[in-house]
């Protein structure tokens, strides 16, 4: 027994039950702290007459009554050489006064939240810095930010990084490594580290097509899927709304067909000759999007939905979208959109359905849409991409560079992780799986969220390094491949484009030696850091660089999927009617074991943080229903 300054009563059955602290003690990140101490270290400067500490979320928040001239970065200073770095504030709010309780003591509870109190950082000093500042203003979503706010306690996370070094990219005109935007993550640091960038690569513009349009490096690999195994469904995506309203379906059918007219990639159809795969866009005017309705009893909807999303599309002669309607009453129906891997990933549903949208409103109403002409289409991005890149056996080129990282990360890496299965690999894999869901609530995600701070890692890597865990202790040994996909979208030029664009890193990890999981999760993100750094590369021009042993029985380099998606989820609206997203998954496995996790409640910079949901967890040897690895779903 020993005193923690926990208050606390017996119950009934013999179980204590807390009841708050005899103190002001708190607990952050693993941390304990006591606030009377952070607050004695802010009133000591002389230029504060009151001072306060509250924790927001998995924040630490200072609070000041200004005595006189406030120097902030002095302060900011003179905190971080008396208090250990998890007890520095990690924001500073200057306040006219400390709200108070009836018997005079400061209300906690009244202290305002940091996203609503104006920030004591600095504003900017130079143009850069101000440009800057307003760049991270606008991928945050917040109205302001001084040159001194952490972009990640102003709510970031890796997406919006990737997302922010398009920005400084379009904007600044230099080449910004995702790693310098973990390690520089305040305006302040990162201006200092941006006169050393190098010019930004060659933009994404309209090339001259010539007679024919090579496929992108992504697509190259579902081209010979289809040639290979023949037309199928696994790699379909199925997009299905519930409708409730009016829906007018010849509308519908009209604006399909302006999307497809306006996205190039969705009106595209697949050749070969003795010089390789090429695409073939069709003219816009002989295109229309074959929209098939069917009236459909309630208990019908299901197996609808599986048999139109299972749909099999050739390549070769038909455009890689398709819709259906399942109508169950005048003002209730169902679309399902299907669009194949070839032409679409998962940030197309974005401009797919915003357009559609808009075409839609404008049918209805007897007009074509009217909306600016792309500057680029995917064709484009084919032919830039294969330009930008280089010839990868030149050491000299972009792609040269990148291959040289990734063969010697993946060197001596195992072929096959010896994964426990309940039966031997069958010779050729199918994409018949099952699915197990696991849900992690807001408690438990917040607790992720702050393991992962405290390292300066992100919530993705603290599920990396928890997955390598599980893996290891189930005997999958220490040395393991994990495949991670990446948005792919390097450029701000395809922001509104509709294509494949997503492609697949390795993130080697090493368990040995018995780690620590900090230990493990700093292993982890040096990893991580260094593969974000070299993305470019398509995964398919790896494979043929480093030639592993192939077979058609398992995938070639990783057989273990992880991704994570906490970015919004595209909206849709039609005009007339209520939209609602219904869950219309394939069940189908493309790997021994897919782990994806969205987060799909909350907001990171509130108090309840996202629940994050494992949508089709672990499913092992994609041969046989049910087939699942042992304690995946714990």
């Amino acid at each position: 027994m020993y005193r923690t300054g926990d208050i606390v009563r017996w119950t009934p059955d013999g179980e204590l039950e807390f009841l708050g602290r005899a103190d002001d003690q708190v607990k952050m990140r693993g941390f304990r702290i006591e606030l009377g101490e952070v607050e004695g270290a802010l009133a000591d400067h002389p230029a504060v007459a009151q001072a306060a500490a509250a924790v927001h979320g998995q924040r630490l928040v200072g609070y000041v009554v200004p005595a006189g001239d406030l120097d902030d970065e002095e302060l900011r200073a003179r905190l971080a050489g008396r208090l250990p770095e998890y007890m520095v504030p990690a924001r500073l709010v200057r306040l006219a006064e400390l709200p108070l309780t009836p018997s005079g003591k400061v209300d906690r509870r009244a202290l305002p939240a940091p996203d609503t109190a104006p920030s004591v950082g600095r504003g900017p000093r130079t143009a850069w810095e101000e440009i800057l500042c307003s760049l991270f203003a606008a991928v945050l979503g917040l109205p302001a930010v001084s040159i001194d706010d952490d972009f990640f306690e102003r709510g970031g996370h890796s997406l919006l990084v990737a997302r922010l070094a398009n920005r400084i990219r379009a904007v600044l005109g230099v080449e910004i490594d995702l790693s310098a935007l973990f390690e520089a993550t305040t305006v302040a640091k990162l201006s200092a580290r941006l006169g050393s960038a190098p010019a930004r690569r060659a933009e994404i513009v309209a090339l001259p097509r010539g007679e024919r349009v090579p496929l992108s490096y992504a697509q190259r690999r579902l081209w010979f899927l289809h040639r290979f195994e023949g037309p199928s469904a696994a790699y379909n995506i199925p997009h299905a709304l519930r409708l409730t309203g009016p829906l007018d379906t010849a509308a519908l059918s009209a604006a399909l067909t302006d999307v497809v007219a306006r996205h190039e990639i969705l009106r595209t159809v697949f050749a070969e000759d003795e010089d390789g795969a090429y695409q073939v866009v069709l003219p816009s005017d002989s295109v229309t999007v074959p929209v098939t309705e069917h009236r459909t009893a309630p208990d019908e909807l299901d197996a609808r939905l599986a048999a139109a999303a299972a749909y099999a599309f050739d390549l070769t002669t038909e455009i890689p979208v398709r819709a259906w309607v399942f109508r169950q009453a005048a003002d209730e129906a169902v679309l399902l959109l299907l669009v194949h891997h070839i032409a679409g990933d998962a940030e197309s549903l974005h401009p797919f359905t915003a357009d559609l949208a808009g075409a839609y409103r404008a049918r209805l109403a007897g007009e074509a849409p009217r909306w600016a002409p792309l500057e680029i289409q995917y064709a484009d991005y084919a032919l830039w991409q294969n330009q930008v890149l280089g010839d990868a056996d030149d050491p000299g080129s972009r792609g040269g560079r990148q291959l040289h990282y990734w063969r010697k990360a993946l060197e001596g890496a195992p072929e096959e992780l010896n994964l426990p299965t309940d039966r031997p690999r069958t010779a050729s894999a199918e994409s018949r799986g099952a699915a197990v869901p696991l849900e992690i609530g807001p408690e438990l995600h917040q607790r992720l969220a702050g393991v992962a701070k405290a390292q300066g890692a992100t919530v993705f890597m603290a599920l990396q390094a928890g997955l390598a865990t599980l893996l290891t202790r189930l005997g999958a040994g220490t040395d393991l491949p994990i495949g991670i996909p990446v948005a792919g979208r390097g450029d701000e030029a395809l922001d509104g484009l509709v294509g494949f664009f997503l492609n697949t890193l390795v993130l080697r990890t090493d368990t040995s030696g018995d780690p620590s999981f900090t230990e493990l999760l700093g292993r982890v993100r040096r990893t991580d850091l260094d593969a974000y750094d070299h993305q470019e590369l398509p995964f398919e021009r790896l494979v043929e660089a480093v030639n592993p042993t192939r077979s058609p029985a398992r995938h070639p380099l990783f057989q273990v999927m992880l991704s994570f998606r906490n970015n919004a989820e595209a909206h849709f609206e039609l005009p007339g009617l209520t939209v609602r997203h219904l869950p219309a998954g394939l069940p189908s496995a493309k790997f021994d074991l897919s782990a994806p996790a969205a987060a799909h409640a909350g907001h990171p910079r509130g108090p309840h943080p996202p629940r994050v949901r494992h949508g089709r967890t672990p499913v092992l040897r994609p041969g046989r229903p049910g087939h699942r690895a042992r304690g995946a779903h714990r």
